[in-house]
């Protein structure tokens, strides 16, 4: 499984010759993306905000390329063609099968009304070989999913798990690989140091992409 990592939350996995693209996004968003973007076999999006929805350029995306998502992104996106996923579905590519996972978007003042969620979803990829677990912006909830790989928002702000919480979710997946993700918005940048503090404290394997890199894990 090869993982790349695009800005925000927007990750390419690539498994058994698919390509499947996770939250394309607005945020920092480069012409050069979009020839990588427009050559996957299927794009998931676990929710309508513009940093992990970038409506204009999936527009033009080859119309062949199968976009799923909550009917919240659906009804926000007029303009595209969204098969709509909910919780416990699942989403089969070939050998690869794909969990609509629960995700629960935190709450703070300054999303009231029109920016507050209220459909969100994760996604959990299994080639066989590897699962990987994308929460989406979520806060911490209990359950039971498990994986080998776990993307997972570290920043806080009331919005998602912050580097203690994440750790303790990392934890309890079972993830031997976390892979920190959302971290681009200046609104909410990242404590660098607490993350290191915190993974380090309960013994969390993880790896910081840069933007445009690239991961192998076999």
């Amino acid at each position: 499984m090869k993982i790349t990592k695009f800005p925000q939350s927007c990750l390419l996995i690539e498994s058994k010759e698919r390509k499947i693209l996770v939250d394309p996004g607005k945020l920092k968003y480069k012409e050069e993306y979009f020839d990588i973007w427009n050559n996957v076999d299927i794009i998931l999006i676990t929710h309508r905000h513009s940093d992990h929805c970038n409506t204009e350029v999936l527009e033009k995306l080859n119309k062949n390329i199968k976009i799923y998502s909550t009917k919240e992104v659906q009804d926000a996106n007029e303009s595209l063609s969204i098969n709509v996923v909910k919780e416990n579905d699942i989403i089969e590519l070939d050998n690869i099968k794909i969990e609509v996972v629960h995700a629960i978007h935190g709450y703070q003042p300054l999303l009231k009304d029109v920016n507050e969620i209220h459909e969100n979803v994760g996604y959990i990829i299994d080639d066989g070989e590897n699962r990987l677990y994308t929460t989406s912006d979520t806060i911490c909830f209990r359950n039971d999913y498990k994986a080998d790989i776990l993307c997972i928002p570290v920043t806080g702000h009331g919005l998602t798990m912050s580097a203690f919480e994440a750790a303790l979710y990392s934890k309890e997946v079972g993830a031997t690989l976390t892979i920190p993700i959302h971290m681009d918005n200046p609104a909410f940048p990242p404590d660098f140091k607490y993350i290191e503090e915190m993974f380090k404290k309960y013994k969390v394997e993880y790896e910081i992409l840069e933007n445009d890199e690239t991961i192998e894990i076999e």
